[in-house]
């Protein structure tokens, strides 16, 4: 196939032009290559696509696919309107933050969504959901039936520079005589590891597969998730686990962020990392074991140093605080 990614710099989308190059197909990314560049081997069109549509000028000729991963309905309008026509098929990668209710374990894809974020509204971080919406509705808009949504759950594995994933194992990588977790372990995990998401994708379009699918991992219980990390890192450090409302009450956040502990949710968020990905998986989507991604996970994160700046996951010195507090003397 000939295949554009927008994108072919970052994590999924440089993961999908790895994946296109050894799978024999003709690759090209459309990126500005400020923080990295795409794999060797692509065809690389350096551009900014905040410039507007002008962006897409150096773009010659028409392409089997094309997958588009931004966040910025303007920049999806953008490159519907200039490559929509030259394409086969097009492939959106969407979120299952588009739904407008997490609370719901189990929901598939019928679903109600969020209302689309209005064309006069800027995308910001707090209407990441609403932005992701809108460009749904325009792919289906503009793009008609060659679209494939793909609504990607937690994305993890090697590469993966949000840090929630991996805080965990590299947490208990770091030793030490203790760690604090959240008193949640029969929460769901659900994490689908970026290589099985870009294979899928890629695979997708080769055979032309249109609609809106959830691209989620299996669930598997937070106490496991750590039980499996305390075994790959062979590290014995007590687990201290202090409740929900405590932690609330001492500043912690859920989720992500600074002072945070990734995988702990909000409350009404019981469905948000528990979604069904049955119809994805009936049409070819192939999940390797959580076990493997976990243990991948942790090599790159030994390979980064488990001592860089995180995105999510607690301070040392807030942790050493926080168990104090928990453990006096």
């Amino acid at each position: 196939m000939r295949i554009l990614i927008l994108g072919g710099t970052a994590f999924l989308s440089a993961e999908l032009a790895r994946q296109g190059l050894d799978a024999g197909h003709d690759v090209t990314c459309l990126a500005r290559g400020t923080a990295a560049e795409p794999p060797s081997g692509v065809l690389w069109v350096r551009a900014d696509r905040e410039a507007g549509p002008e962006a897409y000028a150096g773009l010659d000729g028409g392409w089997d696919a094309v997958v588009d991963v931004t966040r910025d309905p303007a920049q999806a309008r953008e490159a519907l309107a200039a490559l929509g026509s030259r394409s086969g098929h097009w492939s959106f990668v969407s979120s299952c933050s588009v739904y407008a209710r997490h609370d719901q374990p189990g929901a598939d894809e019928s679903a109600a969504l969020l209302a689309p974020l209005p064309p006069e509204q800027e995308a910001s971080p707090e209407t990441y959901g609403e932005a992701k919406s809108a460009i749904e509705k325009l792919t289906m808009d503009l793009a008609g039936e060659k679209s494939h949504i793909v609504r990607a759950g937690l994305i993890g594995g090697p590469g993966d520079s949000s840090d929630r994933y991996g805080y965990w194992p590299a947490r208990l990588a770091l030793g030490g005589d203790a760690v604090l977790v959240p008193d949640i372990p029969g929460d769901p995990v659900q994490v689908i590891d970026v290589r099985d998401l870009a294979a899928w994708i890629l695979s997708a379009a080769g055979k032309g597969l249109t609609g809106a699918f959830n691209a989620v991992g299996e669930v598997v219980p937070f106490g496991e998730y750590i039980g499996e990390c305390r075994k790959i890192t062979g590290t014995a450090p007590e687990v201290v686990t202090a409740g929900t409302a405590w932690l609330e009450s001492q500043g912690v956040n859920p989720w992500s962020g600074e002072d945070s502990l990734p995988l702990w949710l909000p409350p009404e968020h019981e469905g948000f990392m528990a979604r069904s990905n049955a119809a994805a998986l009936a049409l070819g989507l192939r999940l390797r074991p959580w076990q493997e991604t976990l243990r991948d996970t942790l090599a790159d994160e030994l390979a980064r140093g488990l001592h860089r700046p995180r995105k999510a996951g607690l301070r040392p010195e807030t942790e050493k605080k926080l168990l104090a507090s928990l453990r006096p003397a």
